[in-house]
């Protein structure tokens, strides 16, 4: 389990991880003829158009050095199965069009002979340096760095691991099959700081380290934070935001203007999960605020097929970015039959929301370069049972960005008391886009095939308790393809501190021929969902809006693009 959680979740240099996985999609041929040859040109179907990916195979990682950003990745050159693994290096100038190098690194040292694993990046004074996990000829997960041959390089061709490596050891009292993913380095009162992933029975633990010098690295008496049957803690990510506006914080910023933001991924359920808090520079602990809920329940980046994230300070724009891998739904089969593995999600720019207790999310504005055909809808009034087509743009590569309004909240729906004890993926289950409401569920129709055999729905529902209204959040995949052997969750989340006094909910999809990258509410909540329609592909597919609740909604703005494909991956000219 150990290699495979990190295979799956592997590099995340300064700022994400990378995979597809994909299986064949069998369906009725004898109903559908559409689906006769489906695995001839499964893998080309279901290939996203503007997302990261290599040209092939499996893969899964960023830092901006001198005027490029740096991804390196997880990536076997032989084939989209686990295994042959080498760190690949991709850079870009936008974040959107990237350009392929030689891979940066590969197991060769005692020290990462058994795979060279997830990781980060610090760009200090005389260059950058990459911390990574590598497992030594006894299986332990040791952590290594590796540095630049020629830092003046900004495409950084070529590293060294120096033979000094590791520079931290498990050492006593640490479970050394379950110590790996060290953070990005911040600098504290002369001191450099990184914290590592680990476990304790069912403790989820972050260690820190310190070192005056960045090379010797002395473990922390305590913990920089753990926390009770959380299992264990993978890529964790420890950085500043500022207490108002937008921009990003340097990773060693601290002070009284700053909050500092705690997120791990959660080995045991797939899911990444954050608290907001203070960073105590002095105990060297991190404190969560009153009331933040942490482990399972807590908030997420993602409600949906989101993992293994990283965020790094973008110095160029003053940004702190997010990057999240979305790994595949199907089986391992399919996989090599498509001959690709795994997507990185749009690059997200990530800031503390004004109420302080939660982070927001929205695509970098670099996407845009992409926009091509526009189409607009203004004061389109959906009744019950409505479903309006969006036309004239290409609706299996899109972006969509729509405001819904609606004049009351008097048929909002009672919230079952039963509830209580549910996840909202389990309210969105029961309640799906097909149950008739009060208010909603309205919203957009993704990937749908013209006679709605598919279709995957991002929508919003609203409940009343009695003392507040509560936003359900869905994007629902189970009516997503007539494709077998498929996961097809109904992936859901509660819309935290939204203020509904002027009646209206904003909605934002990225579609991408299997995967809806949705955010609501100009970034208060985000899902992505994984799909692969057998219908709805090649030209095929259409895009609705529409409301199944006895409130009369309003589409009041609508702006819909075709998306144009990046350059992806060519190999670099210089």
């Amino acid at each position: 389990m150990m290699m495979m959680a990190l295979s799956k979740f592997g590099i995340l240099l300064f700022g994400f991880v990378l995979l597809i996985s994909s299986n064949g999609v069998q369906g009725s041929h004898k109903v559908y003829p559409e689906l006769q040859n489906l695995e001839a040109t499964y893998g080309a179907t279901q290939k996203t158009g503007y997302h990261f990916q290599p040209p092939k195979h499996w893969s899964n990682g960023p830092m901006y050095y001198k005027g490029l950003y740096h991804l390196f990745y997880q990536y076997n050159p032989k084939g989209a199965v686990w295994g042959n693994i080498v760190w690949a290096h991709s850079v870009s100038k936008d974040l959107i069009n990237w350009e392929a190098l030689e891979p940066a690194i590969y197991p060769s040292k005692w020290f990462d002979i058994n795979g060279c694993w997830s990781g980060s990046a610090t760009v200090l004074h005389n260059g950058p340096i990459i911390f990574y996990t590598g497992i030594d000829p006894h299986q332990r997960e040791v952590q290594n760095y590796a540095v630049p041959a020629n830092s003046s390089d900004p495409y950084l061709r070529e590293w060294i691991k120096p033979d000094d490596n590791p520079f931290v050891n498990p050492g006593p009292g640490v479970n050394a099959s379950a110590f790996r993913d060290p953070t990005t380095a911040w600098r504290v009162d002369g001191h450099w700081k990184t914290v590592i992933g680990s476990r304790r029975k069912h403790r989820g633990i972050a260690y820190l380290y310190r070192s005056r010098d960045f090379k010797k690295w002395v473990k922390a008496p305590h913990p920089l934070y753990s926390v009770a049957g959380t299992g264990m803690w993978e890529c964790p990510d420890f950085f500043p935001v500022a207490r108002s506006g937008q921009d990003g914080l340097d990773t060693s910023t601290v002070g009284p203007d700053v909050k500092h933001v705690f997120k791990v991924s959660l080995d045991l359920t797939r899911y990444e999960v954050y608290t907001v808090g203070s960073y105590d520079r002095k105990k060297d602990r991190y404190i969560p605020d009153k009331g933040s809920v942490d482990g399972w329940g807590g908030l997420r980046y993602d409600y949906g097929n989101f993992y293994a994230s990283k965020s790094f300070f973008d110095p160029s724009t003053k940004r702190r970015i997010l990057w999240g891998w979305s790994n595949e739904s199907d089986t391992s089969e399919q996989d090599k039959m498509k001959g690709w593995a795994g997507i990185q999600l749009i690059p997200r720019k990530l800031w503390l929301s004004p109420c302080g207790r939660q982070v927001m999310q929205w695509p970098v504005v670099e996407l845009e370069t992409l926009r091509g055909n526009n189409v607009q809808i203004s004061n389109q009034k959906l009744h019950k049972g409505d479903h309006v087509e969006i036309k004239g743009i290409t609706a299996e590569q899109a972006d969509v960005d729509v405001t819904f309004s609606f004049s009351s909240l008097k048929k909002a729906e009672p919230f079952d008391p039963k509830w209580d004890n549910l996840t909202a993926q389990d309210v969105c289950a029961e309640r799906g886009s097909k149950f008739q409401g009060g208010i909603g569920p309205f919203g957009l129709l993704t990937l749908a095939s013209q006679n709605l055999e598919e279709y995957t729905p991002v929508f919003f529902r609203i409940f009343k308790t009695p003392t507040k209204h509560v936003v359900l959040f869905c994007s629902d995949a189970r009516s997503s393809s007539l494709g077998q052997k498929l996961y097809k969750p109904s992936f859901a989340g509660f819309i935290h501190n939204v203020d509904l006094a002027d009646k209206k909910l904003s909605l934002r999809s990225l579609i991408d021929h299997s995967v809806v990258e949705s955010f609501g509410e100009g970034g208060r909540i985000a899902i992505s969902s994984r799909v692969y329609p057998t219908l709805a592909v090649h030209g095929q597919a259409h895009l609705f809006v529409f409301n199944n609740g006895s409130e009369t909604v309003t589409v009041e703005n609508l702006n819909a693009w075709s998306m144009n494909k990046p350059v992806m991956n060519t190999p670099v000219r210089v």
